[in-house]
């Protein structure tokens, strides 16, 4: 099991736009859709890695819990499905279903929405406020596969909190690790070393 961090985009970055079908009702969904939020999550992740399974359920139940209130929220796979099957879309959909997500998952085939957000990572979590401007980056919680910490999402849950209540998000922010994004051959990003 590979450990890769996330790239930590800078903060203040504006969203990168997207228009990504989702696996489960292959309509396209894009940035612009979820405008009036006060708050919006992007979230890179698959089926197979260990870091996403141990987190998945937290990631379903911060959809359900912030949603009601104002974040708009999204998750993106971008894993090379052909090479890693278990990250094609009808097993994202099957994901999805199993842990009850209530916002959009994403298939990123060409790889292209990965690389504007230089994610690196699943998961890789990246949290914009009401411009679009990123506020934060990093891990959920301190909880990795085999440390024994208790998955409580307490690091993405205080970013959002601020971010709906007007106040400014820390910027003490530990990036995330997680399994390298499957890259298809020939078109790893150019952000890496």
């Amino acid at each position: 099991m590979s450990l890769t961090p996330s790239t930590m985009m800078e903060l203040g970055t504006s969203a990168p736009d997207f228009a990504l079908p989702d696996v489960g009702s292959g309509q396209t969904v894009s940035l612009h859709e979820f405008s009036e939020k006060k708050a919006m999550l992007v979230v890179f992740m698959c089926a197979h890695c260990p870091f996403v399974k141990l987190v998945e359920s937290e990631l379903s139940a911060i959809g359900r819990e912030f949603q009601g209130r104002g974040l708009g929220m999204v998750a993106i796979s971008a894993n090379d499905a052909e090479h890693y099957p278990d990250d094609a879309p009808a097993f994202l959909q099957e994901q999805a279903e199993r842990l009850g997500f209530t916002f959009p998952y994403l298939y990123d085939e060409s790889q292209e929405t990965a690389k504007a957000y230089r994610a690196a990572c699943t998961p890789d979590i990246y949290l914009f406020d009401a411009e679009r401007k990123l506020v934060y980056r990093g891990q959920i919680d301190d909880a990795r596969p085999g440390n024994d910490k208790p998955v409580t999402g307490k690091n993405l849950r205080a970013a959002i909190e601020s971010v709906l209540i007007g106040q400014p998000v820390t910027e003490d922010q530990l990036p995330a690790t997680g399994c390298n994004i499957k890259w298809k051959p020939g078109n790893e990003p150019g952000y890496f070393g």
